[in-house]
């Protein structure tokens, strides 16, 4: 069973265990594959997110952060960001943390969710986005240096709360 909690301290190595191997790809995240746990803990889970993890039996299997898209005006739209372990793909993490992650923002006042940078190469994501409600409003091209295919389009998408 997946449960979704507010993160803690204690949690920052497990963190920076999935985000380390997510990013390493170089192929979902616009972060170098060699950031380092510092600057990566400090992003992940700075002072201005709401940092979430994913558990099953008390493992963290994925972790996933709501922050404003945009400061001041824009503020009433949220943005998050979700990472999941390579060792619980396809065990439903991806979708709980983003159906929990809808209400949750929501909840925190948020009018609408907008992805800012959605690889066009990462099919399962953009098809888990959209089964959740998610539009495609836009595409940029060439927005992310994929590390095997280059240059790659990528995705703004939105949803209404």
């Amino acid at each position: 069973m997946i449960e979704i909690r507010k993160a803690t301290p204690e949690d920052h190595d497990q963190i920076w265990n999935i985000i380390r191997q997510v990013i390493a790809g170089g192929d979902t995240y616009v972060f170098s594959p060699d950031s380092s746990k510092e600057k990566m803990l400090a992003y992940w889970c700075g002072q201005d997110k709401h940092t979430y993890v994913a558990t099953i039996d008390s493992q963290v299997v994925g972790t996933f952060v709501i922050k404003d898209n945009q400061p001041d005006l824009g503020s009433h739209i949220a943005n998050a960001s979700y990472m999941t372990s390579p060792a619980a793909t396809g065990q439903g993490v991806g979708k709980a943390m983003g159906e929990f992650s809808l209400a949750e923002a929501k909840q925190l006042g948020y009018k609408a969710m907008q992805f800012n940078i959605v690889v066009s190469s990462n099919q399962r994501a953009v098809r888990l986005w959209e089964k959740l409600g998610f539009k495609i409003i836009g595409e940029i091209p060439e927005a992310f240096n994929h590390k095997q295919y280059g240059l790659t389009n990528a995705f703004i998408m939105y949803r209404k709360l």
